[in-house]
């Protein structure tokens, strides 16, 4: 991914939280079978240990995609945070120079790192459970995966394939117009937030 220094973002911290917040990944995998695409719901382990963390998520156990994640094969998890674009009308210098074009705000992390295959039937258990309960903290009557009738889960489970991802790199890009001057930063700020859509005003937020 290309990203300029202005763009750059590299707190691990902050980086880790993009993955918690905006967790619905794409898990890219590429050799000599190709490359492929997946769209999955990751959870982020992550220890004060000086490591970058490690992603969890789980597969149909019928995607054949599982079988290429043997023997450390290497793989991008890309996160895709909001995005919204950036009308030149929005900023002063257009009355000034009318030297503008539009452009794209946007964030993204992409998490590098390899792979395992997990088929342990605990493992699995306890993966679904941290998940769920990550996604379910925010409801009035959270759901657990307990809820479920446990011959019903089992079953479930005995259908999935889990991955453990250890991370090797984490690199963020977060374009919010810091390229700009502050008074154009502040009308694409005003533009995002009087604009339609919940994407544009968490935009919006990012923009200082």
């Amino acid at each position: 991914m290309y990203v300029p220094s202005h763009f750059k973002e590299d707190d691990i911290g902050k980086l880790q939280q993009y993955i918690r917040d905006y967790g619905f990944g794409l898990l890219v995998v590429a050799d000599e079978g190709g490359i492929e695409a997946n769209h999955v719901p990751f959870h982020l382990i992550s220890e004060n240990d000086g490591s970058l963390g490690q992603l969890q998520c789980h597969l149909a156990r019928s995607n054949p995609v599982w079988q290429r994640l043997y023997n450390g094969v290497r793989v991008l998890v890309i996160f895709q945070g909001p995005d919204a674009y950036v009308s030149p009308s929005w900023y002063e210098t257009k009355a000034e120079t009318g030297r503008v074009v539009p452009t794209w705000n946007y964030l993204a992390v992409h998490a590098e790192g390899t792979a395992r295959v997990v088929e342990d039937s605990t493992w699995l258990t306890h993966h679904l459970h941290r998940l769920t309960d990550q996604h379910e903290s925010g409801m009035g009557s959270p759901w657990s995966v307990d809820d479920a009738p446990t011959d019903f889960t089992e079953r479930l489970v005995k259908a999935i394939i889990g991955v453990e991802i250890e991370i090797k790199s984490l690199t963020g890009k977060l374009k919010a117009s810091q390229n700009q001057a502050e008074k154009n930063r502040a009308g694409v700020k005003a533009g995002l937030e009087a604009g339609e859509g919940a994407h544009n005003r968490a935009m919006a937020k990012f923009i200082s």
